[in-house]
């Protein structure tokens, strides 16, 4: 499938694009493109949230390439460009999360190692960041430093009990109805209004989202399924593990969003407090998708990564560590003593 490129949110010029075929036989759609602002400082993994696709994530793949970094993106399967798993390709499914660590992991040995530019850092986003710290024990030689965004290590404000959701989605899991829509249904982004949405507090570019969402369907998916659900409540219990956090060695820096309803931000404090490269801040008032947000959150968002990922000799001889809005206080490195 070809990147789209309407006028509203054209295509970055000149991307490498293609298919990556994983283990288990799934074609992941990917792109990649170099820097505008040589020398090249690296190449960012930009890992997508879930229901993302490739081109809603223009603006940010131009943003990096000015700073001085290629960038490599791709569709999770299940979404996107990329292979569904379900014939109703409106479902938001996967079976566990370890597929999706499967996605990132073919990735990285078949397009960024062979063709992409060293050292590679990920800036990722709510799921996308629940992947990268489940990839991050097999990956310490491969990745240089993570910055996770609203990572989704637990439910933010739902309408039911959580315990009550876990035993929902893995009664239905087991039962062989995991497949049944449990929010959102078929068509969630055509539905939502600005006035009350929980995601940005951009206007435009919400507008210019829903806009790419109802001209390039094929690309979206609906609300999450009960074994998508049960899936991503394993995974942050994995995460959560003592034994966990002493196999995660990559410096990480996890930016969260005051005003986040969608994740627990308790949850991304907790483990940066456990990991022992782990560092922690918070934009106020942003919401949950940082990166569609406003233009003084989204600064902030490319300053602290380009503080805490430079590129190249820069990493050891700069020392520079992003600053919380909140505080004003430099936020620690434990990498680095």
């Amino acid at each position: 499938m070809e990147l789209a490129s309407p006028p509203y949110n054209p295509l970055p010029p000149d991307p490498v694009c293609g298919f990556a075929v994983t283990e288990d036989g799934f074609r992941l759609r990917y792109a990649h493109w170099r820097t505008t602002a040589p020398p090249c400082k690296g190449t960012v993994l930009l890992l997508h949230g879930r229901a993302e696709y490739i081109e809603k994530l223009y603006e940010t793949t131009g943003d990096l390439r000015k700073l001085g970094y290629d960038v490599l993106t791709f569709d999770w399967r299940g979404q996107g460009g990329s292979d569904r798993l379900l014939e109703d390709r409106r479902k938001g499914y996967v079976e566990h999360f370890g597929q999706y660590v499967i996605d990132l992991e073919t990735i990285v040995t078949e397009v960024a190692l062979p063709d992409c530019r060293g050292p590679f850092h990920v800036l990722a986003h709510s799921t996308g960041s629940l992947v990268a710290l489940l990839a991050a024990p097999h990956m310490g030689n491969r990745l240089r430093r993570m910055v996770l965004l609203a990572p989704l290590l637990g439910f933010g404000s739902i309408p039911i009990a959580k315990r009550t959701l876990k035993w929902l989605c893995g009664t239905l899991h087991v039962t062989g109805l995991g497949t049944l829509y449990l929010a959102g249904g078929p068509r969630p982004d055509e539905n939502r209004a600005f006035k009350g949405n929980r995601l940005t507090s951009d206007l435009k570019r919400f507008q210019r989202n829903a806009k790419l969402a109802g001209e390039f369907s094929d690309l979206t998916i609906g609300g999450p399924t009960a074994t998508w659900l049960f899936a991503a409540g394993r995974a942050m219990e994995r995460v959560s593990s003592t034994e966990f956090h002493s196999q995660v060695t990559i410096p990480t820096l996890v930016i969260c969003a005051g005003n986040d309803e969608v994740v627990d931000n308790r949850a991304a404090e907790l483990l940066c407090r456990r990991l022992r490269s782990g560092s922690c801040l918070t934009i106020s008032g942003a919401r949950h998708e940082m990166l569609q947000e406003r233009d003084a959150v989204r600064e902030q968002v490319l300053a602290a990564f380009t503080a805490f990922a430079p590129g190249g000799r820069e990493l050891d001889e700069s020392r520079a560590t992003p600053r919380s809005r909140d505080t004003g206080a430099a936020v620690p490195d434990k990498s680095v003593s």
